[in-house]
């Protein structure tokens, strides 16, 4: 059991450290908790500036319902970085239904979405608890665009893009290649979910603010269809992203591809033993602290309907320091009044969209966005 009023759990890894470096800026009290103590206090010493004057604690805990149910019980918010969420998400989720907190996660596993929303939103919802997966930047600042473009009545379509400079975490990395070979990556058609092509490859895109076509993947297909699944006004919704290194993005199609063919007559834990293997050959040490002048993001939605249309472009910067204040912002929020939705939310149903936006403005990490609007 805790005393503090948010856990951090994954505190060691590159996301968590950023969630907990942004509720010290709130001035919030927190649990720093992972799976090993002196790999938390290093990481908290080491990479989270101004730590000294936090008002946190560590605990070491194992990952299991049990284990974790008794460490929230205390608490008020559980921030989850530890993935793959479809992996080691449903442990948290059942610890934090029995100890009532409420439950935040980063992650972009379309499956574990889906998961949430059938499996757990009901009991959560009954609760009086919020259940708000995929609450970071590759997701919610899009979303963010895309609320943006719906203040339009009458637009049903969302065509979304989603980029950003440098290259994923080590944890990131393992999520990707366990989530290719485990699920599939789905758009919204007329409020149904259509499977992508697996044989798509890349797509090349337009990227507003350059004259080069952007290379895009479905990225599991992110957590837009699932977010919209449920929502009257949008009856289509389909996303692309990726990273603006070309490079990069012509190698990711090949090292899946060569992953999957290695594991495919694997069982799970083997299979997982080996894409984890591979993922530590392709990424295996934690990549530098954001440089807002390299790590730079980009967030373009395309509304459309029978009459109307609008377009949403926000640029920033810092995705990983995005989606760290965006959790932050997120548990403040939950310490002092109620969420705009219980059970299963996104961050801009939970909290609203121009909430968040103003959070990210007010810290610097992304621009004005650039917002048009053509038809009746």
């Amino acid at each position: 059991m805790t005393t503090k009023p948010v856990v951090v759990y994954g505190a060691s890894g590159y996301t968590g450290r950023l969630v907990c470096e942004y509720l010290r800026e709130f001035g919030i009290p927190f649990l720093a908790a992972g799976r090993n103590s002196a790999k938390i206090k290093a990481s908290m010493e080491s990479n989270v500036p101004g730590i000294e004057t936090a008002d946190y604690e560590i605990a070491e805990v194992s990952h299991d319902v049990a284990s974790l149910t008794e460490l929230f019980r205390g608490a008020s918010v559980v921030c989850n970085t530890v993935g793959p969420f479809s992996t080691y998400g449903p442990a948290v989720v059942e610890a934090c239904l029995a100890a009532g907190a409420h439950y935040l996660d980063t992650t972009g596993e379309q499956d574990w979405l889906m998961t949430c929303d059938e499996t757990y939103g009901a009991e959560f919802a009954a609760a009086g608890l919020l259940l708000s997966p995929g609450l970071a930047q590759m997701y919610t600042t899009g979303e963010i665009a895309a609320e943006l473009c719906l203040e339009k009545p009458g637009l049903d379509t969302l065509d979304i893009a989603v980029f950003w400079g440098g290259s994923p975490t080590i944890a990131s990395t393992r999520t990707i290649l366990v989530n290719a070979a485990t699920s599939r990556a789905h758009y919204l058609q007329q409020n149904a979910y259509v499977e992508f092509d697996p044989a798509q490859g890349l797509v090349p895109l337009v990227v507003p603010g350059q004259h080069e076509l952007a290379m895009s993947l479905p990225w599991g297909g992110t957590s837009h269809p699932v977010w919209y699944k449920r929502d009257p006004r949008v009856a289509n919704c389909k996303a692309q992203g990726g990273v603006f290194n070309a490079a990069l993005m012509h190698g990711v199609p090949q090292i899946v591809g060569q992953a999957l063919e290695a594991t495919k007559d694997m069982g799970p834990e083997a299979r997982n033993e080996a894409l984890t293997a591979t993922a530590a050959q392709i990424m295996n040490e934690m990549p530098p602290r954001e440089n807002p002048r390299l790590n730079k993001s980009l967030d373009s939605v395309h509304a459309s309907g029978p009459l109307g249309r609008a377009h949403c472009v926000i640029h920033g910067n810092q995705n990983y320091k995005q989606t760290g204040l965006l959790q932050a912002f997120a548990a403040s929020w939950l310490l002092q009044q109620p969420p705009n939705k219980y059970g299963f939310a996104s961050g801009c149903k939970a909290f609203g969209h121009r909430q968040l936006l103003g959070q990210l403005r007010a810290f610097g990490l992304v621009a004005e966005p650039v917002l048009t609007f053509q038809g009746n």
